[in-house]
């Protein structure tokens, strides 16, 4: 694969999936600009990426926030003349609640996160997609495309299952300027994204025959690492997957085929 000198651009790179794929990429040649929102992690993995000899730019950024989107990628643009990928992988669990507790702002902000903010990481990066026939993966879920028993979590998989629409929409439309828009659903993940999760009075919502988080079948209850998934991300952006758009694949060790 001759990834030398492609750029990709990585929302939530500070930790967990975000930041083992930026590792990845590097190992394949590939130079990365991190976004996140947290600088410390963000200068951690540049610097570590240039003491090893690689390229890397940190980026401190709001997805939601389209001056600084706009800003990066002009950044990205005069730094090394390029983008290859856009990686959107930045999102939130947000509140999980029954619909009669869930509050409308906490709604409001797991979707202008998750999905509104990766609409605008796209949508601002197709001009200088359009200019290397570049590509896009979005990070959904399990939950909201295959799995529906997470009950209370509803503003989060809609916003997951909404990804998937998106990723879906985005690859048809830009198909005739050469961009493939691709979307990951993982399931449970070693990351420390329960960190932003607020859990409210589930029990009383939850059906007793539910499936537990951690059945996962091909692993006997084992979490995916986070490099398991950046292989993934690695094939989808390899020129061995270079006709394949439009699709999700799911990486789960078969939790979602159980839980449903």
């Amino acid at each position: 694969m001759e990834m030398k000198d492609r750029v990709a651009f990585i929302t939530g790179a500070g930790s967990g999936i975000g930041r083992a794929t930026a590792r990845r990429l590097v190992a394949e040649g590939m130079r990365v600009a991190l976004a996140g929102r947290d600088e410390d992690e963000l200068e951690e993995l540049a610097e570590e990426i240039r003491n090893g000899g690689g390229e890397a730019l940190a980026m401190k950024l709001d997805i939601v926030e389209v001056d600084e989107l706009e800003a990066a990628y002009a950044k990205i643009d005069e730094t090394w003349g390029r983008l290859d990928l856009v990686f959107a992988n930045a999102g939130v669990n947000g509140t999980w609640a029954p619909i009669e507790e869930l509050d409308p702002e906490d709604w409001r902000q797991t979707i202008e996160i998750n999905l509104t903010g990766t609409f605008q990481t796209i949508k601002y990066a197709v001009p200088y997609l359009k200019q290397s026939k570049g590509q896009v993966i979005i990070t959904s879920s399990i939950n909201g495309t295959r799995v529906f028993s997470n009950t209370g979590a509803t503003a989060y998989a809609c916003s997951k299952g909404a990804q998937v629409v998106l990723g879906r929409m985005l690859a048809l439309e830009l198909a005739a300027d050469g961009i493939r828009v691709n979307v990951i659903c993982p399931g449970a993940v070693d990351t420390a994204i329960d960190d932003n999760t607020e859990l409210e009075n589930l029990k009383k919502v939850r059906h007793p025959e539910s499936v537990p988080d951690d059945v996962i079948p091909l692993t006997g209850g084992e979490p995916a690492s986070s490099e398991q998934v950046a292989a993934l991300v690695m094939m989808l952006v390899s020129d061995e997957s270079s006709h394949i758009t439009g699709t999700e694949i799911w990486i789960d060790g078969g939790q979602s085929l159980l839980k449903g």
